[in-house]
């Protein structure tokens, strides 16, 4: 007799409240932030400004330690880069896949202890006009939260046989 293999289910499976606020900014706003960069991501804020990638890569983003591809934080304040005075985000339409994924990043979902810390921090998860994202949804930007820290260290990055 086979037993029925029962899949696991996420503490966050039935979906999660929230709304990304007008003139907040505060999941940019944080110095010391990193964010990686996917090989789609460069090729799509690089066009963005009209630069090959290279270019862009060399002007606006700098390496992590072990080698991967970031944005650039400002030196005054090690903000992002591409955060304006009004808190909203100058490459908004083409911003990396790592900032389209908050809140639903890895670290914030891997225990209702670190949900917490983030229901504390991002005020769109517990306004009154947050909606319910599903399940399968917030996997989708888990997933590409995952991929998109994976990041690349080549310009242009390798191709997988």
């Amino acid at each position: 007799m086979k037993r029925k293999q029962m899949k696991h289910r996420e503490w966050w499976s039935e979906g999660l409240n929230f709304t990304c606020l007008d003139e907040c900014g505060k999941c940019c706003d944080e110095p010391g932030g990193i964010v990686y960069l996917s090989p789609d991501d460069a090729i799509r804020i690089s066009s963005h400004h009209d630069l090959e990638v290279s270019k862009w890569l060399q002007r606006y983003c700098r390496r992590t330690l072990d080698g991967r591809w970031i944005l650039n934080s400002r030196p005054k304040d090690d903000i992002c880069i591409y955060l304006n005075r009004q808190k909203t985000c100058d490459i908004y339409e083409v911003k990396p896949t790592q900032c389209s994924a908050f809140p639903w990043w890895r670290e914030n979902l891997r225990s209702e202890k670190s949900w917490n810390k983030t229901l504390g921090f991002c005020p769109g998860l517990t306004s009154e006009d947050a909606i319910l994202i599903d399940g399968d949804t917030i996997r989708l930007w888990v997933d590409a939260d995952k991929e998109a820290q994976r990041g690349f260290r080549q310009w242009p990055p390798l191709r997988k046989k």
